[in-house]
């Protein structure tokens, strides 16, 4: 049997043909045949494509798609010299100056000369995701790349692409259950080299601070190469040190931070042996400076702090030490791995790329012999 956009072309084909529809006639909009083919707009899509690609019809953003001047029975393939330049979304959780703006710098600058791109926000909040896509979609757009919301959650109109082989690259994150090309961090690795940084400075004691929506398949592999690292220095993983119950680091939750920073002041009041911090987002790093200051603890006299991701900032501020995601990078394979799916390549990949460890002001070695206070 034919793929169902292969029959809807060639219904829509015959349709023409047969003066159904005439030279000028707009035919249905991709929402009217959809319902009426009963499959989803990603399938009339390359179906109207491959009429386009004939000379049949002719398409206009915004406006439809019309019946070529054409003779019957005897088409030929368009110009290509006139095919039109591709329009990219991009759905991002958020962004900002710790992760996020060079990102879509990398995308921008992969995108020069060779396609558009519309930016979306979901804010992590699954169905402002669903909504996304599916403006995105209405509107045309001939690929998605896509920073999921929740690792677990994902909507039909996202099977729907996987399915009819519609060009989607995951950015950050990745679906655990789908076979779908993602381009993130090496984030396991990255989680590794920061613990063993920090016990390389001597610190054995160390607090690892996590987000509390932790599902994410880059928390995920953070947490898998915190526990990896302390394995494999045959020391134990004590959990006790951990801290689990942090919210504000997401854009829903930012009235929380002043909890959140009472949550980790409690929590070093609780650990007093903790001589180190990591953090697994930016953000969290931020509360636990001010945790950590409002405890009168210095920063790294009595309290090292290790973060992913830390804004630039000039040579007279402080500077987290931190590892630093490529996200130039990300965003530049991303795009240029989506183009190649628009031009038939839908092969699966799943590529990570290492972070760099960046050393900053907010960590030093720790002597055994000294004790915080003293």
């Amino acid at each position: 049997m034919k793929p169902l956009y292969e029959q809807i072309y060639k219904s829509l084909k015959e349709d023409i043909i047969t003066a159904k529809y005439q030279v000028g006639d707009q035919i249905p909009s991709e929402k009217e045949l959809s319902k009426y083919f009963d499959v989803s707009i990603i399938t009339i899509k390359k179906a109207l494509e491959k009429l386009t690609d004939e000379g049949l019809v002719s398409r206009t953003r915004g406006k439809g798609t019309f019946v070529s001047n054409h003779t019957s029975g005897n088409t030929m393939p368009r110009n290509n010299g006139n095919k039109k330049t591709p329009l990219i979304g991009l759905i991002v959780t958020d962004f900002d100056d710790s992760f996020g703006n060079r990102l879509i710098g990398g995308l921008e600058d992969a995108a020069q000369d060779k396609c558009h791109i519309i930016l979306k926000r979901s804010l992590s909040k699954p169905e402002r995701e669903d909504k996304a896509i599916r403006e995105l979609l209405d509107y045309g757009v001939d690929g998605l790349i896509i920073s999921p919301a929740n690792a677990e959650h994902y909507s039909r109109e996202i099977l729907k692409m996987i399915v009819d082989q519609f060009p989607l690259v995951l950015i950050d994150r990745a679906y655990k259950s789908l076979a779908v090309t993602s381009i993130s961090t090496d984030n396991e690795k990255a989680a590794k080299e920061g613990i063993n940084y920090l016990m390389n400075l001597g610190h054995e004691s160390i607090g690892v601070l996590i987000p509390k929506d932790n599902t994410t398949t880059a928390i995920e592999d953070r947490i898998k190469g915190v526990v990896e690292a302390i394995v494999e220095k045959k020391m134990v993983v004590n959990r006790e040190l951990w801290c689990t119950d942090i919210k504000s680091p997401y854009p829903t939750h930012v009235e929380e931070m002043q909890t959140d920073i009472e949550t980790i002041k409690a929590h070093l009041q609780q650990h007093p042996q903790i001589t180190a911090l990591f953090a697994l987002e930016y953000n969290i790093a931020l509360l636990a400076k001010q945790a950590a200051e409002q405890l009168n603890l210095q920063v790294p006299d009595d309290l090292s702090i290790v973060s992913f991701d830390s804004p630039p900032r000039n040579i007279i501020e402080w500077n987290f030490t931190h590892l630093q995601q490529q996200e130039e990078e990300i965003g530049q394979q991303a795009l240029n791995r989506l183009l190649e799916m628009y031009q038939g390549d839908f092969g699966i990949n799943d590529i990570r790329i290492p972070a760099k460890m960046v050393e900053g002001s907010t960590t030093k070695q720790w002597m055994v012999e000294y004790v915080k206070g003293e």
